[in-house]
């Protein structure tokens, strides 16, 4: 526990000698009393008088140790992560709100389904770097990147329906994932975008090739997703926007279709993202300041108990 055990501020250490010389040259002078027959009184003020000054000095001496501030490096390192860095885009616009998505829970709402299985997929995926981002008539980073996949999870489940307004803006959401991308030093960036319809015109403020230029330029591969009928999404579009960026389009008309996607999706190629190392300082001052104190509070108990001096 103590190796490697340091003091912050070792020359604290020299004020012990000021209480050394306060002991010898102050001592605290007291009229005599003699009384006869005193001896067996002496033996036990002499008995108490040890005791005393052991409790002081031990006071003393630990609170000095608190005050020179005993601390100890702890280094934390994060293991290297094998994984991709991933801007998850979920519509989250009005329709998704048609059910029937799921044949076995037709009362679920396409956005129930498709938490349920993004969730499932956060949670295979535990050497990613992943971020969140909704989108409806405009688009928000729900979560920046984040290898914390319970507190992702939570964020994914509070999601709802409307929250970015009823429209599509497609491709705004594609720019914002790239912008959630776009800092970070893999060499692998993915994002997957999933909608159920088409963009919306004069709601969606990013035309297409611009936000294909800026995937591009990031070198972020997408994989698009419509979900629903053929008819009901822009086929067309997201296989353009997979062509462009070196992805792969999907389609999935229900529940299980999705999930068989994200699957394929899940055995992705994989690249090394750097690890990092931190150090913190943990002190100990507590333990020899809780000693000191314990010891003080003792020896003004005993010093102002009667029968002793």
């Amino acid at each position: 526990m103590f190796d490697g055990l340091y003091f912050e501020f070792p020359k604290i250490l020299f004020v012990v000698f000021f209480f050394i010389a306060c002991e010898t040259l102050c001592r605290m002078k007291l009229p005599s009393l003699y009384f006869p027959h005193t001896q067996q009184f002496m033996k036990n003020s002499m008995t108490s008088s040890k005791l005393l000054f052991l409790l002081k000095w031990l006071a003393i001496v630990m609170m000095i140790l608190a005050l020179m501030s005993p601390v100890k490096d702890e280094p934390y390192e994060l293991e290297p992560k094998n994984g991709h860095e991933i801007a998850l885009i979920l519509d989250a616009s009005q329709s998704m709100q048609e059910q029937g998505f799921d044949r076995s829970n037709p009362n679920l709402t396409k956005f129930d389904v498709v938490k349920n299985i993004v969730s499932d997929f956060i949670s295979k995926r535990k050497d990613d770097n992943i971020g969140l981002v909704a989108f409806g008539a405009y688009s928000f980073i729900a979560s920046p990147l984040t290898y914390d996949e319970h507190i992702l999870n939570k964020i994914v489940s509070q999601l709802q329906i409307g929250m970015a307004g009823q429209y599509t803006a497609l491709y705004e959401s594609l720019a914002q994932g790239v912008n959630l991308l776009k800092m970070t030093k893999s060499k692998s960036k993915v994002a997957i975008l999933l909608t159920d319809g088409y963009s919306t015109a004069g709601v969606d403020k990013v035309p297409l090739d611009v936000a294909l230029d800026m995937a591009k330029k990031e070198g972020i591969k997408v994989y698009p997703i419509g979900i629903g009928m053929p008819n009901e999404y822009n086929q067309k579009v997201l296989i353009d926007i997979a062509r462009e960026t070196g992805g792969v389009a999907f389609g999935a008309s229900n529940a299980n279709e999705l999930a068989g996607v994200y699957e394929k999706i899940d055995a992705l190629e994989k690249s090394e993202i750097k690890n990092e190392t931190f150090t913190y300082l943990k002190y100990y001052y507590i333990y020899p300041l809780f000693v000191s104190l314990l010891s003080l509070m003792l020896y003004v108990y005993l010093r102002n108990k009667r029968g002793y001096v």
